[in-house]
């Protein structure tokens, strides 16, 4: 019996030989084949042949579908969906890799992890992480970037490059995270959590995140679908750019994400604004500057032009205010020879009236004097003192007017005719 087995013959074989040697058995045996498996990393070459993996719980199979048969689908192939394929085993002889060649293939109903998508992108958009109305725009100047990605990953690279070009002035914060295997989604919620609490404190002033990772297939995406992590996204302080896989891959984060980008390049290209695009800004704020200047100037000018034309010259102005000034200092000399004549005469009809006028005025001012003092006479209190009355007053020297203003033991002051005497009431007051 070990003498039928070429492995036991002592026979040495050659690796092209022993591929090509599987490749027959592969073909006695099993070919043509029928498989059903989940599409994973699914590719289509410039050639327009497609390459991609069928997998299902226990194992997996790399696929190729040529040119002339990827082009009798009716439908675009997609990771995560379940399919049915046609074709031939066979080993790749450069890779030494047991290899299928599709030659049909149709949908079979969506994947495990396609409907596990479905589900919890449904569950999500009830709640409204979807809507339209709580996406926030991005800033136009933030002052730092906020980076949520692995440190080794190309898509760091890319951020850093395309944010150097555009905006190098613009500080970037990196918080690392694994972005692929397990843990991976809770250390993407973790880096969110740290850049969040920086945030709220107040630190380097971000102002936009950007949640980034290269391209894979569904499975090595899958953490971004997790969906603690699409609620720590909504979440979030400030607007996210989420760049996550290629143009055509979507997943939970790009739907809850205030942006979504295409590429990692792209969600960089989005939260910056160009430095020559500032200096273009700030060149025609300048130029329209410097407009409003010369208009201001000219319109000044114009005025002074104008103002210029109504005075004319000033040398004429000049003399014509010269004759004017020698009119009035002709008729000021008249005026003033002709005042002083004037004065001059009254003041000798004055003089000649004065003493009379005097006389006659002191005369009548001592009669007005001798009546005012006899009423002021009469008007003396200590003229009724003189008569038996006494004034009273309180401490403060107010008058007493009424009974109501006197209180028992209230000390009081009585003015007589010829002193005052301290007194004390020494009862309750009567009323008239």
């Amino acid at each position: 019996m070990n003498g039928d087995n070429p492995l036991n013959s002592g026979r040495v074989w050659a690796v092209g030989a022993l591929c090509r040697a599987v490749t027959d058995a592969l073909e006695s045996r099993f070919n043509p084949v029928a498989v059903r498996g989940e599409i994973s990393g699914f590719s289509r070459a410039v050639s327009g042949h497609c390459y991609f993996s069928l997998k299902d719980a226990t194992g997996q199979i790399r696929c190729a579908m040529f040119k002339r048969s990827a082009g009798l689908l009716d439908f675009s192939p997609k990771d995560g969906e379940l399919v049915e394929v046609r074709g031939r085993l066979g080993v790749y002889e450069a890779r030494g890799d047991l290899q299928l060649i599709v030659e049909s293939m149709q949908k079979a109903g969506q994947g495990a992890l396609f409907e596990q998508f479905l589900r919890l992108k449904a569950k999500l958009e009830a709640e409204g992480l979807f809507d339209p109305v709580r996406k926030r725009g991005l800033p136009v100047m933030p002052r730092s970037i906020g980076v949520v990605t692995s440190l080794g990953a190309a898509a760091w690279h890319d951020v850093v490059t395309a944010l150097q070009r555009r905006a190098p002035h613009i500080p970037v914060i990196l918080s690392p995270a694994a972005v692929q295997g397990a843990g991976a989604a809770s250390s993407l919620v973790g880096a969110l959590l740290k850049l969040y609490a920086h945030i709220e404190k107040g630190f380097h002033g971000v102002d936009v995140i950007l949640l980034v990772r290269g391209g894979g297939s569904m499975e090595d995406l899958w953490s971004f679908n997790d969906e603690q992590l699409a609620r720590t996204i909504a979440a979030s302080p400030v607007p996210i750019v989420c760049g996550v896989g290629h143009e055509t891959d979507f997943t939970m984060a790009d739907f809850v994400a205030d942006v979504r980008a295409p590429t990692p390049t792209a969600a960089a290209e989005m939260a910056s604004q160009p430095l020559q695009v500032w200096r273009d800004a700030l060149g025609l704020m300048r130029d329209q500057l410097d407009s409003a200047v010369h208009r201001h100037l000219d319109r000044h000018a114009q005025r002074v032009d104008t103002l210029s034309t109504r005075l004319g010259r000033p040398s004429s102005r000049m003399a014509e205010h010269r004759l004017m000034l020698n009119r009035l200092a002709q008729q000021l000399q008249f005026s003033r020879t002709h005042a002083v004549r004037e004065h001059r005469q009254a003041l000798l009809r004055w003089a000649q009236q004065l003493p009379q006028a005097v006389n006659h005025d002191v005369g009548g001012r001592r009669e007005r004097l001798a009546r005012a003092q006899l009423r002021l006479d009469l008007l003396d209190p200590r003229l009724v003192l003189q008569r038996g009355y006494a004034w009273l007053t309180q401490e403060n020297g107010q008058a007493l007017t009424s009974v109501q203003n006197i209180h028992l033991g209230q000390p009081l002051m009585a003015t007589l005719a010829d002193g005052q005497v301290p007194l004390n009431v020494a009862g309750q007051p009567l009323k008239t």
